[in-house]
Formats: C-alpha cells, sequence, structure tokens
C-alpha cells in the first residue's frame, strides 16, 4: 500500500484529552511504519511561536504556524498530529484548506470534567483572574461544525477513540483496513462511510 501523508488535528477545550489521544495514536501509527511527527500545541508554545501572546492574532498566528509545518509533512508523505486547543473555527478551516489531507478530530469533554482533570490549577487561576483569555472560561471555544471524528473523551477510553480514528483513516485510505484494531463493527463502518459522503470523501 503506498503511504500517503495527512494531518490529524486535535481539537477541544485545554484538558480535553488530545495530547494523550496524539500520543496514542502516534503509537498506533509507527507500528503500522509510519513517519509520524506530533505538534503540541504547548510544545510549539515554548519553541515555534515563543513570544506571541494569547490575543486573537496571535492565536490565529500560532495555528497559522504549526499548520504550515503540518502541511510540509504531509506533502512529503508523512504523518503530522497536531494536538492544539485552536479554539477559533475560521482559522482550523484555513488550516485545513492549507493542508488538504485533513482530519479534524473534536475532543469533547465537559468544563467540569476538564476542570478535574486540570492537575496545574489552570482553570482555578482563570476562575480567580489570574489567567486572562483561557479558553473555555474567559475566552471562547468555537467547537467544530462537521468533525470527521468525535471522541467524548469523559465516557470513551483512549484504545475506543483511538479506535475511532483509525477506522475513519482506513476508510479514506490512509492505512490498511487489515491492520486496523479494533477493526469498527459491520453498522459502525456503514454509519463511518455514509458521513464520508456527505462530507465529500467518497464517490
Amino acid at each position: 500500500m503506498e503511504h500517503r501523508g495527512f494531518t490529524v488535528w486535535f481539537t477541544g477545550l485545554p484538558c480535553s484529552g488530545k495530547s494523550t489521544l496524539a500520543r496514542a495514536l502516534e503509537h498506533q501509527l509507527r507500528a503500522m511504519g509510519r513517519r509520524v511527527e506530533v505538534l503540541d500545541g504547548d510544545e510549539v508554545r515554548t519553541r515555534l511561536s515563543r513570544g506571541l501572546g494569547f490575543s486573537k492574532a496571535d492565536r490565529d498566528e500560532n495555528i497559522r504556524r504549526i499548520a504550515y509545518v503540518a502541511t510540509l509533512l504531509t506533502r512529503v508523505q508523512a504523518v503530522a498530529i497536531v494536538a492544539a486547543v485552536s479554539p477559533y473555527r475560521e482559522i482550523r478551516d484555513e488550516a485545513r484548506a492549507e493542508i488538504g489531507s485533513f482530519i479534524e478530530v473534536f475532543v469533547d469533554c465537559p468544563l467540569e470534567e476538564c476542570m478535574r482533570r486540570d492537575v496545574k490549577g489552570m482553570y482555578a487561576k482563570a476562575f480567580r483572574g489570574e489567567i486572562t483569555s483561557f479558553t473555555g472560561v474567559s475566552d471562547p471555544y468555537e467547537p467544530p461544525i462537521g468533525p470527521e471524528v468525535t471522541i467524548n473523551s469523559d465516557a470513551e477510553s483512549v484504545t475506543e477513540g483511538v479506535g475511532s480514528i483509525l477506522s475513519h483513516l482506513a476508510c479514506l485510505g490512509y492505512v490498511p483496513r487489515h491492520v486496523v484494531e479494533p477493526v469498527a463493527r459491520p453498522e459502525e463502518e456503514r454509519h463511518i462511510l455514509a458521513k464520508l459522503r456527505a462530507l465529500g470523501y467518497l464517490d
């Protein structure tokens, strides 16, 4: 099977589980022999986007820089996995248009659960006003309207979430069907294929 480059873009509130899912997906794809790079939002902030703040303009510029790197990786048949809050719908759509082979994964998690998982106490600081422009508290998060995959990370395990992503990748021809674990049930695969056709991916 010829390897095709693509980008899996995780978006969701802080502490929703994006990085955990991204690393688990990376592990599975590397086991298939794929070249994979994870662009984690926190790591990008300390290197590629050092000096940018958290205004809308700076957030958009941060996403544009991530999208540029993801585009280069995708172009050379590698896999780019992006795990970034990327709160604004318009800039995510811009990234999709630039990259082309783009699978958006919405990590849906209730705010209360994100707060419970927050070992750094960022949400508490945001509610006290110690952190300004914090997504989900003092700055908006715009959820995707038609993501390829939605993972309810408070109800689904990491294994289940990664399995859903791999099933979609297999239906799109990005990974071979026979290596996808867990394999989607027939009725689940029919639902996936119907959604992909509605999104214009399949004839």
